[in-house]
């Protein structure tokens, strides 16, 4: 792991904007190192795997930018952004993640992140969504703003969209895992909640995508997860 607090780096064009990496793979980051110390302007100042071990290193690192996925060891990403939000209102944050765009993207960005770029993209556009929100303003594709103008427009979005975006960034996550095949007592475990309180969670997904019973909510769970890696 890269450490925090070194001084900053300067060049022949000024102070070099210092990144922080937070994503659970080790290749993904290494990756990105590589992709963002290769810029004249940009460094990587430290890294972290988890929630808990971002927001201790990036207090110390004070970084200018950190990158951010949704799905971190054991912990989440929205939830991270919010914490880090609320902790460093002024560190801006891009999610780079694999996750459906059209689902996660909005959450992302009212949760505090600045911008959203799925890691089927480019490197060019990683560095430019860098550069872009490092220049104060908004890094997102097409497709959302569309989503979002959409939503805003009509209060609903498309008449097509699926039920699962009526569920809260919490509700969404149990979903998930659910989907994934984790248990209610090992996600109570991660979350760091008790498993009536996940139950309560399974109970309102019920709820909103009309289901009757927890073999009905495993179901979708796991068909929507399957389509969803699909994609």
């Amino acid at each position: 792991m890269l450490g925090g607090g070194e001084k900053q780096v300067m060049t022949d064009t000024g102070i070099k904007k210092r990144i922080f990496l937070v994503d659970d793979h080790p290749l993904v980051r290494e990756w990105l190192a590589h992709l963002i110390n290769q810029q004249a302007d940009l460094t990587v100042c430290g890294e972290a795997e988890s929630a808990p071990g971002a927001l201790t290193s990036i207090a110390s690192a004070q970084p200018d930018l950190s990158i951010v996925d949704i799905t971190l060891k054991n912990s989440s990403g929205i939830e991270l952004i919010k914490n880090l939000k609320e902790l460093h209102p002024d560190l801006p944050v891009l999610v780079l993640s694999m996750h459906d765009e059209s689902l996660y993207a909005e959450r992302a960005l009212r949760a505090g992140a600045r911008g959203y770029v799925n890691k089927g993209e480019t490197a060019q556009k990683v560095v430019e969504a860098i550069r872009r929100i490092l220049e104060g303003k908004l890094y997102i594709s097409e497709k959302t703003v569309e989503l979002m103008a959409a939503r805003s427009i009509s209060g609903k979005g498309p008449a097509n969209q699926s039920p699962v975006l009526l569920l809260s960034d919490r509700e969404l996550e149990v979903f998930e895992r659910l989907g994934q095949g984790i248990g209610t007592r090992q996600i109570a475990v991660e979350f760091g909640v008790s498993v009536k309180t996940i139950q309560a969670y399974c109970a309102r997904i019920k709820e909103k995508l009309n289901l009757t019973s927890a073999t009905g909510l495993l179901r979708e769970a796991i068909r929507w997860n399957e389509s969803k890696n699909a994609n």
